[in-house]
């Protein structure tokens, strides 16, 4: 065997996969990375020249997050990894609004668990609700804009986190590892938040693993992005609470007075104690629903 041909083994053994022909699996997360730091460039540069209003806060971001990731991952879903966007649990199905409602109705329990174990400790002061110093209108439009946001962070989330990387790595891997990696990744990346702190990392690494069992469960993303939505959903807007350490639109205003350890403080429940027997809920329904549906 010739130096040439040496090398070239070891250049093949390095980034192409021994199975088929394609790049490894961290490769691909890297090409991954390198699009989505080019498709944002590029978005930012088509906008410059587009007449939108300055701001917009969370709605303009995500509507961003949502061209940058989707584009993303399908080029490297489609050419890189060589699989087609729907295999990455994207399958249109009469079980699709089935799923994504049994995840909505899911967190409605466990947010409501939470928020009836607070109030019952004498940990939440209510304080009223939007309605009583706002319009109909008002109210109506900002609920509107914010079930819309969480449902595209839903969407985003979900197809990066439980889609692309949970996949790639359960591929190069195995699945354990791939959980396991991609729910500390979704904990990392929440550090960025308000009012965050290590703790509250591992409380979304907790919450990465319970959206990951939702996946696992059916094996498509609808379960956790319905989970996704409702959990933002029912634990700012209807409970009241913080949103992984956002003050967003709030129905009901409270303010909570009971130990940080537990509640979470300022950046929500996901940084308490409070989230596991939420979370323990929450996976024993995942449990129920698929048993009878898949």
């Amino acid at each position: 065997m010739t130096t040439e041909t040496k090398s070239r083994s070891f250049f093949i053994r390095i980034f192409i996969s021994p199975n088929e022909p394609r790049l490894r699996a961290g490769w691909r997360l890297l090409v991954h990375l390198g699009l989505v730091f080019i498709v944002g460039l590029a978005l930012n540069f088509i906008a410059s020249f587009l007449p939108f209003p300055t701001g917009g806060g969370m709605l303009a971001g995500q509507l961003g997050n949502l061209i940058v990731l989707t584009l993303s991952i399908y080029i490297a879903r489609r050419w890189v990894d060589k699989r087609s966007f729907s295999s990455l649990g994207l399958k249109l199905d009469k079980k699709v609004w089935i799923d994504l409602f049994a995840g909505i109705a899911i967190t409605f329990l466990m947010m409501g668990f939470i928020f009836l174990v607070e109030w019952a400790l004498g940990w939440i002061t209510f304080e009223g609700f939007a309605w009583q110093t706002e319009s109909a209108s008002s109210v109506t439009l900002n609920l509107l804009g914010i079930l819309f946001a969480f449902t595209l962070v839903g969407w985003n989330e979900e197809l990066l986190s439980r889609g692309y990387q949970l996949q790639n790595l359960a591929d190069g891997i195995n699945l354990r590892w791939g959980i396991l990696i991609s729910s500390a990744i979704f904990g990392l990346l929440h550090l960025g938040n308000p009012n965050a702190t290590w703790l509250s990392a591992a409380g979304i690494f907790l919450a990465g693993l319970f959206l990951a069992y939702g996946y696992t469960s059916t094996r498509q993303l609808w379960l956790p992005i319905g989970l996704h939505i409702g959990w933002n959903f029912f634990e700012g807007v209807i409970f009241g609470f913080p949103v992984s350490g956002l003050d967003l639109y709030r129905l009901t205003h409270i303010s909570v007075n009971g130990p940080e350890l537990w509640t979470g403080g300022a950046f929500g429940p996901e940084a308490g104690l409070i989230l596991i027997p939420a979370l323990a809920l929450g996976a024993g329904l995942i449990y129920l629903y698929t048993r009878k549906e898949y």
